[in-house]
C-alpha cells in the first residue's frame, strides 16, 4: 500500500456531504483556538502560508483572512472531491489571494517557500507524524514556522453534573477514534514527534472548550460525529445500528443537558509551534 493509500485509508470520517457540514459545524467551534494559534506563530498580513490537510479550507479561509489581500494562502489535499467544495468556498467568500490544490506533502513543490506551514488534526492521521513534519518543515522559508492544532485522545472529559447520555456520547466517539487512527497521541507527543523530525522544541498551549447553553453547535457536532463513527464502532461490536437512535439524539442529549443545568466539556486541543 502506497503512503497516500494509507493516509486515505486512515480517515476514517470520509468525505460525505454530511461529513463536509459536520467539518464546518467543527471549525465554528474550533476557529478561536486555531485563530490563537496562528497568531502565536507570529502570522501577519502579507505572509505565505501553506495549509496542510485542506479539507473543506476553513483554515485556510482563516489564515486568509489574517494575511490580507497583499500576502498568499495556499491549501492542499489528497481529495479532489473535497477541494473543490473547498475552492467554491473561497470563491464565494472573495478570497483571491486563495487557491487549492490536490497534491501530497511528500512531492508537493513550491520555490518560493512559505512564512508558515499549518495543519489542523492532521497529524493523527498520519501513518509516520515524523516524516510529516520533516516534509512540513522542508516547505517553509528559513526562519519561518509550522504551527498545528492537534487533539488529546487520551484524557476522559465529561458532564457536571453527570448527563450520562453525553457521557456515552464521547466515550464512544473516544473508542471509535483511538481504535481506528494510526497516532491517535499524536496530541500527546508533539515535543517528542518534534524532536524526532530534527526541529526546535515547539511552544505549547491546550484548551479545553465548556458549554451548557441551548443553542450551543457542541450537541451536533458530538452527534454528527458519532453518527460518522458508527460503522467504526460496529465493526467493533460495540453497537447495534439503530442502538443510539441517531436521528433524535441531538435533541434528547440537549434536553438532558439542560434539564441537569449541567456542563460539558470536550476534547483538549494542543497547539504546538516552532520557528524552522
Amino acid at each position: 500500500m502506497s503512503e497516500a493509500n494509507k493516509h486515505e485509508a486512515s480517515y476514517i470520517l470520509g468525505h460525505s456531504e454530511a461529513e463536509i457540514l459536520r467539518l464546518q459545524t467543527q471549525a465554528n467551534i474550533l476557529r478561536p483556538i486555531t485563530e490563537r494559534l496562528l497568531r502565536s506563530a507570529g502570522i501577519r498580513s502579507g505572509m505565505r502560508v501553506l495549509d496542510l490537510g485542506s479539507g473543506a479550507g476553513d483554515v485556510a479561509m482563516l489564515a486568509a483572512e489574517q494575511v490580507g489581500p497583499s500576502g498568499r494562502v495556499v491549501g492542499i489535499d489528497r481529495n479532489s472531491q473535497v477541494l473543490s467544495i473547498a475552492t467554491e468556498r473561497a470563491n464565494r467568500a472573495g478570497f483571491n489571494h486563495l487557491s487549492f490544490s490536490k497534491a501530497e506533502i511528500e512531492t508537493f513543490v513550491d520555490d518560493a517557500g512559505f512564512d508558515l506551514v499549518v495543519g489542523r488534526y492532521v497529524l493523527l492521521h498520519q501513518a509516520d507524524p515524523v516524516v510529516f513534519l520533516r516534509a512540513a518543515a522542508r516547505l517553509a522559508r528559513p526562519g519561518g514556522s509550522i504551527a498545528f492544532h492537534e487533539l488529546r485522545l487520551r484524557d476522559t472529559y465529561h458532564s457536571v453534573p453527570s448527563v450520562p447520555l453525553w457521557d456515552l456520547i464521547v466515550r464512544l466517539i473516544r473508542v471509535a477514534l483511538t481504535s481506528a487512527l494510526p497516532h491517535y497521541d499524536a496530541g500527546d507527543r508533539l515535543i517528542q514527534h518534534f524532536g524526532h523530525a530534527g526541529l526546535p522544541e515547539p511552544n505549547l498551549f491546550c484548551e479545553i472548550y465548556v458549554s451548557g447553553a441551548a443553542d450551543a453547535p457542541h450537541f451536533a457536532w458530538a452527534v454528527d460525529t458519532l453518527g460518522a463513527l458508527l460503522p467504526q464502532l460496529q465493526r467493533l461490536g460495540i453497537i447495534a445500528n439503530d442502538f443510539m437512535e441517531i436521528e433524535t439524539l441531538e435533541t434528547r442529549v440537549r434536553d438532558a443537558v439542560r434539564l441537569a443545568q449541567s456542563q460539558v466539556a470536550g476534547p483538549p486541543q494542543i497547539c504546538a509551534w516552532t520557528r524552522t
